[in-house]
């Protein structure tokens, strides 16, 4: 049963050109800097171990912005189907200055553990907190957080 869509959150096209293009120009910087002016070995291996894993990283945060992230009456989950959590589990939606949320997102905290989970300039899972945004507008993600603190509310009123 395909449930109506309250709000979507997926990262613009130029943000991600811009973010995994200078991710990418870093590691190549990196790893130019390891082989064109070899330090001690050690700084070297240090070095191309950072490159190649920002080079890791870019390819991952192209491959996971690609994706949305959607809200319906029942559950957060990703366009894919992935689901990030259920609407009943969810405690408090956060996106004041001092929470601990990515760029231009909120945080959720849910009733139970679930397992840790990262896509990149999209959203994050630790335990218990879920963060929302990074690479996505400020406008879309602080209409999802509203929808999901009304639904939130709705939820209290009913109970």
């Amino acid at each position: 049963m395909q449930q109506d869509v309250l709000a979507t959150v997926q990262a613009s096209s130029p943000r991600r050109w811009i973010g995994v293009g200078m991710l990418g120009i870093v590691a190549l910087l990196v790893i130019y800097v390891a082989l064109a002016s070899p330090p001690e070995t050690g700084w070297q291996v240090f070095l191309l171990v950072v490159g190649f894993a920002s080079l890791w990283l870019a390819q991952r945060m192209w491959v996971s912005t690609k994706d949305a992230i959607e809200l319906t009456k029942s559950q957060l989950r990703t366009r894919s189907g992935r689901p990030i959590c259920e609407i009943a589990d969810i405690v408090s939606v956060d996106r004041g200055v001092f929470a601990f949320k990515p760029s231009n997102g909120f945080l959720v905290l849910t009733r139970a553990r679930t397992k840790n989970a990262w896509e990149p300039g999209l959203w994050w899972r630790i335990g218990r907190r879920i963060g929302v945004g990074g690479m996505t507008s400020a406008a879309e993600t602080k209409f999802m957080s509203e929808m999901l603190s009304a639904l939130l509310m709705e939820r209290a009123e009913s109970s």
